[in-house]
């Protein structure tokens, strides 16, 4: 037995979406989880809902574990507050596991399948995404004035609104040869998602013209839409993006679980489709997958059910030869989990990275980050995730913590 004794929760108010959840055992041991998005609502699912009964429960026995906090009676096949808490349990578990076998997580899912894991630099820039809490608003996702200059080198979203054909310049130097972006947010802020001038459909190509210009194809692109389009807006701009070759336009529509329509889309342009970090549970996916409205696969560790369900998620689609793509653009523990289950997993085919995180608040969070040359992560070594929270961060006078206790 690896007896759970001891669960407690880690937020910091400067980064109100981030949680961090850790798992102690009678055996010593302690697990680190992370989710991101809900904090206030994770930490109370945790305390109020999961604790009383996950205490005294075997670490080991993760598929139980799994499997009962993803199937409550209300809150599965979403990733509501229940399935973020469930999520960051599982990671931590996993990181038990492998810390008490001494092998990194990917060797305790079953082996690597490469030694290097090639990763896509999301060009958002210093914050993005890591103010608000609000899931109800974008006021998390900072839109860029067109006269803003850059704060830092790593810049990345100012970047891509002004000087596109310099950024993939500066990112090929470093090694990226694939690249994200989304000039099509400020449109559908402005119309509710609901239409698309041609004018503004130009606007928001111009940055796919000046890479195409600047490099070629040397570097691959993809557009983000971030779930804001109803379908004929969706049509209209991915038909217009075929003429760039984005290598995917991910999570074009405002309802990402809606097949019927994902299948309207597919059938209308040769832009692949990439879906969906906003999906949860292997069931979700696996009616998209049936239906083949995913070109690839994009899941997020911390909403979709944690490494558990993402294996699941992953092998599914692997049945369906799609590959998956892990998401970033959180927070640092759910990187290093993504990177464990890309580095695992045959069907992966890149690891999201956000090169401005990495450069600047990552670092002030965890012991270390992913060895990373030439756009590759490097296959890691140490037992279970490999990282560990800065203990100074407990320390802050903006920490949040509480514990739930075995009695």
């Amino acid at each position: 037995m690896s007896v759970i004794e001891k669960i407690r929760t880690v937020r910091l108010e400067e980064f109100p979406n981030l949680i961090w959840v850790e798992v102690e055992t009678d055996d010593g041991l302690t697990g680190l989880g992370e989710v991101w998005r809900g904090a206030a609502a994770v930490e109370a699912a945790i305390h109020h809902d999961v604790a009383p009964w996950l205490l005294g429960q075997d670490s080991r026995r993760i598929e139980f574990i799994s499997h009962t906090l993803l199937t409550p009676y209300l809150g599965f096949h979403s990733s509501g507050a229940e399935t973020r808490a469930a999520s960051a349990v599982d990671i931590a578990l996993w990181d038990l596991f492998g810390k008490r076998c001494g092998i990194p997580v990917y060797q305790a899912l079953g082996g690597a399948s490469r030694s290097e894991v090639k990763l896509y630099n999301t060009c958002s820039g210093y914050r993005y995404n890591a103010q608000s809490s609000s899931p109800f608003s974008s006021a998390g996702r900072r839109l860029i004035r067109q006269e803003e200059r850059p704060q830092g080198p790593y810049d990345d979203q100012v970047a891509f609104m002004n000087q596109a054909d310099v950024l993939a310049k500066s990112l090929l130097d470093e090694g990226f040869q694939v690249m994200k972006i989304w000039p099509f947010d400020p449109f559908a802020l402005s119309s509710g998602g609901n239409d698309i001038s041609g004018e503004d459909l130009e606007r928001g190509l111009e940055p796919f013209r000046k890479i195409r210009e600047a490099v070629g194809n040397r570097m691959e692109v993809m557009c983000e839409l971030h779930s804001y389009w109803n379908l004929p807006s969706a049509v209209r701009i991915c038909r217009a993006l075929e003429r760039y070759d984005v290598f995917w336009a991910e999570d074009a529509l405002c309802k990402m679980d809606d097949e019927d329509a994902l299948d309207r889309l597919h059938r209308s342009t040769r832009t692949p489709l990439c879906g969906s970090e906003t999906l949860a549970g292997a069931v979700s996916f696996r009616r998209m997958l049936s239906r083949g409205v995913f070109d690839y696969t994009m899941l997020d560790l911390g909403w979709c059910g944690g490494l558990t369900e993402g294996r699941k998620i992953a092998d599914l689609a692997d049945s369906y030869r799609v590959p998956v793509a892990p998401h970033d653009c959180t927070g640092p523990v759910l990187l290093w989990a993504g990177m464990h289950l890309a580095f695992h997993c045959s069907n992966a085919i890149f690891m999201e990275v956000v090169r401005a995180n990495l450069a600047t608040w990552y670092r002030d969070l965890v012991d270390v980050l992913p060895e990373i040359h030439m756009g590759r992560a490097m296959l890691p070594d140490r037992p279970g995730l490999g990282v560990c929270l800065k203990p100074e961060v407990k320390q802050r006078p903006d920490a949040i913590l509480r514990e739930s206790v075995r009695r």
